[in-house]
């Protein structure tokens, strides 16, 4: 099975995927971003576009993903913002094509609530201060400016499953998710503190500035 994490930026994607695989025995992750990132790094900075209009990223996500769901035994969880119906189709909508389970969720929010989210894992304004540079990180400032487009298209019926997590943890959104897909997650026993620390360490890793 796979497990297809879409929200905007920002949204809490990849804190959801990494509490699922806590706390599911056999799941791992499969981050399509890595591989849009290297194909962007490829090019030179002025063709640096988004590298979602990259066929190689599109064809190249479905082989992956293809091939994890081929031969992994557990569970496998992608969380990716993808909003375009046609791009979608051509990645979700192409590995359900070849035959494999794929449970699609959408985490939306008020703007509000994406926002002040966006503050919180803002660690690169500081990073950036100390190294004499006043503007924020360039992978946050584009996370807001396409903020609004994303949770217009992400509310459309085609990117269902919704799951409104304004008034919700992450865990509790982790739960929601294994139910709706049939999956039975380890009881979340952590405490509020440990919890809060280990998602400040999964922030730190996805922090971008390119």
């Amino acid at each position: 099975m796979l497990l297809w994490i879409n929200g905007p930026f920002g949204g809490g994607k990849t804190q959801t995927a990494h509490e699922i695989r806590r706390r599911l025995p056999g799941s791992v992750i499969c981050d399509p971003e890595h591989a849009g990132f290297g194909l962007r790094r490829m090019l030179p900075p002025e063709l640096r576009g988004d590298f979602q209009d990259l066929v190689s990223w599109r064809k190249g996500v479905v082989e992956v993903l293809d091939l994890a769901l081929a031969n992994h035994d557990g569970v496998v969880i992608a969380p990716m913002t993808v909003t375009d119906p046609d791009y979608f189709a051509e990645t979700v909508g192409r590995l359900r094509e070849l035959g494999h389970d794929v449970r699609h969720f959408a985490l939306l929010a008020e703007r509000e609530t994406v926002l002040g989210r966006l503050r919180e894992r803002g660690l690169g304004h500081v990073l950036q201060y100390v190294a004499g540079k006043g503007a924020p990180p360039r992978a946050e400032s584009w996370a807001v400016q396409q903020l609004d487009h994303c949770l217009e298209r992400l509310r459309e019926p085609e990117f269902a499953e919704h799951l409104w997590t304004d008034h919700t943890t992450v865990p509790k959104t982790a739960d929601r998710i294994a139910v709706l897909a049939g999956l039975t997650l380890r009881p979340n026993t952590e405490g509020v503190l440990r919890t809060r620390l280990r998602q400040a360490r999964v922030g730190l890793k996805h922090i971008r500035f390119d």
